[in-house]
């Protein structure tokens, strides 16, 4: 399956595909860890976030900076349409990364979401905007004097995978997983065929087939 551009690619993602049934297309060709730690959550249960990672790098400080949030900023000015922006805070649980100003920001430049794996502010008006953001938590303190930025769009781990700029991340309610780049028409081709072999299981099964018949014809489960 070709697709014109980025736009049309995760637009059919969003509509057709879901986490669980990307993580098995990237077991059946061996990747097997790219799913993100269970901690990281979308912010409402009906928020699904696909783009192209911008990877950013933070780290705890102790003292206020003369220059808050630079390259902070810098970071989020860098989005362009189809990003996500994905942040490694390292797990801190002493600042707050993500916010609805950042949020504002992002979806201005054209991003299609936020993965934090740290937490999150103002997290009733990123609902209200349904910007899809996904952290392990959620805390009303400024990053000011808590921690930084030190770089982005370098290879991050987030969640406990390894993810590197323009790499594919899809998220909803089941989780966050990661497609390299050098297999994501592989994935995304195996991801959809599977879809529609779990749409005829499902229907057999609804008409009382039994779940074993069912699987010897179709092998989906």
């Amino acid at each position: 399956m070709e697709f014109k551009n980025d736009t049309e690619s995760f637009d059919l993602m969003t509509e057709k595909l879901y986490a669980a049934v990307i993580s098995d297309s990237l077991d059946k060709i061996g990747i097997r860890d790219n799913v993100m730690r269970h901690d990281i959550r979308p912010l409402y249960p009906e928020a699904v976030v696909v783009g192209r990672a911008l990877t950013v790098l933070c780290v705890d400080v102790y003292e206020v900076s003369k220059e808050p949030y630079k390259m902070e900023m810098e970071a989020v000015d860098s989005l362009k349409p189809n990003d996500v922006l994905v942040c490694s805070t390292n797990r801190s649980t002493r600042t707050c990364f993500w916010g609805e100003l950042l949020s504002t920001a992002a979806r201005a430049r054209g991003a299609r979401g936020a993965v934090i794996d740290g937490f999150t502010r103002d997290t009733k008006q990123i609902i209200e905007m349904r910007f899809p953001v996904f952290a392990t938590g959620i805390s009303a303190v400024d990053s000011n004097g808590r921690s930084e930025v030190i770089a982005y769009n370098i290879p991050i781990e987030c969640g406990d995978v390894p993810v590197n700029p323009g790499d594919i991340v899809f998220g909803d309610y089941d989780g966050v997983v990661v497609i390299p780049q050098g297999v994501e028409k592989k994935v995304i081709e195996a991801a959809l065929e599977k879809v529609s072999g779990e749409n005829l299981t499902r229907d057999e099964l609804r008409k009382g087939v039994k779940l074993t018949e069912v699987y010897k014809k179709y092998g989906v489960l």
